[in-house]
């Protein structure tokens, strides 16, 4: 993507490598706090929170890699999930329900995946992975999201047949994709 977008600027937060910290009552208590009534304390609660949204309502596309673990996603990518979706801020809960403010943003999930999961398979309805993040995304307002999903990635010949699959794709996608990621 940076060779083919040479003016774009590229955030990069690696999960595995950021600690993220888990919801607290703290936290809750803060989140539903008038901002001008927020203490110290709550304010550094929110504080990675804060800067986590603001990526994501700077970006112009967002590409989330995630491996499956036990049919779903991992928990530092549910952490960060837990930290962005913010009422007030990523959502808001009118008469209508709730209606995601991050709208106009294209996603790249990049999965991997032990075995198959394909629609249509036995092994479908396994997939606890796709689902939730089509939700979630949604629920915040990222409906423009494609999945990219690397299957098959227990060792043997399947998967490098699958992950050149899924590195092409890659590849077509960056060439041909938003100006900013």
């Amino acid at each position: 993507w940076q060779q083919e977008h040479a003016t774009g600027t590229v955030v990069e937060r690696d999960l595995a490598t950021t600690n993220l910290p888990h919801i607290t009552d703290e936290w809750v208590q803060a989140v539903h706090s008038h901002p001008a009534s927020l203490t110290a304390e709550q304010k550094q609660v929110l504080q990675i929170s804060d800067a986590l949204v603001e990526e994501l309502i700077q970006a112009d596309t967002i590409v989330i890699g995630a491996p499956m673990y036990n049919f779903a996603i991992p928990a530092p990518l549910k952490a960060w999930i837990d930290q962005v979706v913010r009422v007030g801020k990523t959502v808001l809960f009118g008469a209508a329900g709730p209606e995601g403010i991050l709208k106009g943003k294209k996603v790249y999930v990049v999965t991997s995946r032990g075995g198959a999961f394909r629609p249509g398979t036995p092994t479908e309805r396994f997939d606890y992975q796709e689902p939730y993040l089509r939700h979630i995304l949604a629920f915040i307002g990222l409906t423009d999201v494609t999945f990219i999903h690397a299957e098959n990635q227990k060792p043997g010949a399947q998967a490098e047949i699958a992950r050149t699959a899924a590195i092409a794709q890659i590849r077509e996608l960056a060439s041909h994709g938003s100006s900013s990621m």
